[in-house]
């Protein structure tokens, strides 16, 4: 085998191989030699084949495999001889092998571009300090004690007060026909918490047990769902019972439902999650200043174009699965699919400079993913898509999205050690600061080992795929 380098772009390489006879022969032996063992052929014992039927009742898949063995491992072996990584999939331009014939395929794809680093350690850096306030803790305190409140049915005939459970069924009717989706039975609704349209609850407040109540109702132009958003139903209920809350006591009982030992244990662990949260969604703000700050002054250079609209996919893929949460499409948007690719543009630039920056950095420091890295990864991953780990492992293998996961983790690296050696600055929280959400688990929360859209995340680097180089391409 022998090849040529061209240099179409600072970015793009094409890749001319030429393969003798030889190497040809040999390939085409031995997907024959595969084929001849498994083969089964009236008047010939399995494995007994000979070689010669093989290839001519099998000819369309020998030459087929073999043409795409041959190349996958040819690439592989120029890619490690050149030191090459693809930034993008391999376009394999290629015909069929002919026996006896010289062999003449090109392959095209992306590199990073040589980026010459600027100084990255010792920066300096402002992170909020990690302050857990009293009231905070109480806070979730006050959860865990409704959420261990007992329900007991109020004997008053009256209608439901705020703060109180009104058992009810219901079912929402345009033209005189049910609505589907908007029916219950005997269900609880806690009054007061915007569990429902306040039309809703207004009505249940004229009403007592056993009563039954109607009224139109409009539903919000941003309801969830689409169909019956600023529609007008005709809402039903009937009030089955009122139940008041029992909040118990704080007890040593209490922590021990929710998780804790006692007490003082269960208001530690909520203080160490709410700390342990709030430490690392500060030090991934410094991270992400620092990396702007650099980013902001390296000189303009050339970014690879599939590795841009790479980004830019899995920008547009968050943005409608949010809007499909929501029960909503991007036409909600009234934009054309360009136009939203094209505001995306800026962002998915700036992904991808830092994504290169932050490659050559781990480069420049010789840092490396061992095997076993990858596997706790798509272990923490199968667990949080509740995936099995085997047909996880397999969609990444299959998909070639080992090498991009590989890189990804390649790039946190590189980040924590830019972080590490930078200069951190602890500044007091601003007044007020609070998170929405807190614990009640005494386990503090850990960094995920992907977003939502990189459990099947779009191959961006990888070797070519064995359809890449089938019979006939062009």
């Amino acid at each position: 085998m022998e090849y040529n380098v061209e240099e179409i772009s600072p970015v793009k390489r094409k890749i001319m191989v030429q393969v003798p006879a030889e190497e040809v022969n040999a390939a085409l032996t031995a997907t024959i030699a595969m084929y001849r063992m498994q083969a089964d052929v009236k008047g010939f014992r399995k494995g007994k084949v000979p070689s010669s039927v093989v290839e001519s009742k099998y000819r369309k898949q020998v030459y087929g495999e073999a043409t795409t063995d041959l190349i996958n491992y040819q690439i592989n072996e120029i890619m490690s001889g050149l030191s090459l990584q693809p930034m993008s999939r391999i376009d394999v331009d290629a015909k069929e092998l002919v026996r006896e014939e010289d062999f003449t395929y090109s392959i095209t794809f992306e590199v990073a571009p040589k980026l010459d680093l600027p100084k990255y350690k010792g920066l300096s850096v402002e992170e909020v300090k990690a302050v857990v306030d009293d009231a905070e803790v109480a806070e979730v305190e006050k959860r865990i004690l409704e959420n261990n409140a007992e329900v007991k049915v109020i004997e008053d005939v009256r209608p439901p007060k705020d703060g109180e459970v009104a058992s009810v069924s219901f079912g929402a009717y345009r033209d005189g026909e049910i609505v589907e989706g908007i029916k219950a039975e005997n269900f609880d609704l806690v009054m007061g918490q915007k569990q429902a349209l306040p039309e809703f609850e207004e009505l249940l407040k004229t009403m007592t047990t056993g009563e039954s109540g109607e009224t139109d109702i409009t539903f919000p132009e941003d309801f969830i769902n689409q169909n019956l958003a600023g529609q007008t139903v005709t809402m039903k209920v009937k009030l089955h019972a009122v139940k008041e809350r029992i909040t118990p006591e704080m007890s040593d009982s209490v922590a021990m439902k929710a998780g804790f030992k006692d007490v003082e244990t269960m208001r530690a662990g909520i203080r160490e999650s709410y700390a342990s949260q709030r430490k690392q969604m500060h030090k991934s703000a410094a991270q992400s200043q620092l990396l702007s700050t650099i980013i902001e002054g390296i000189a303009e250079f050339p970014l690879p174009p599939a590795m841009v609209e790479d980004r830019i996919d899995r920008l547009v893929q968050d943005l409608e699965y949010r809007l499909d949460r929501q029960g909503k499409g991007l036409q909600i948007l009234g934009k054309t699919p360009q136009q939203i690719r094209d505001e995306f543009k800026a962002e998915a630039e700036n992904t991808v400079k830092t994504e290169i920056f932050l490659l050559a950095v781990a480069a420049e420091e010789g840092l490396e993913i061992t095997p076993e890295e990858i596997e706790s990864t798509l272990t923490q991953l199968a667990m949080q898509t509740r995936q099995p780990l085997h047909e996880l492992k397999k969609y990444y293998e299959d998909n070639n999205l080992v090498v991009p996961l590989k890189d990804r983790l390649l790039c946190d690296k590189a980040s924590e050690l830019i972080y590490d050696a930078a200069e951190i600055k602890e500044i007091d929280p601003p007044t007020g600061e609070t998170d929405k959400e807190a614990p009640a688990k005494k386990a503090p929360a850990k960094k995920p080992a992907a977003k939502k859209d990189e459990a099947k995340p779009a191959a961006k680097k990888a070797p070519a795929k064995k359809a890449a180089a089938k019979s006939g391409d062009k």
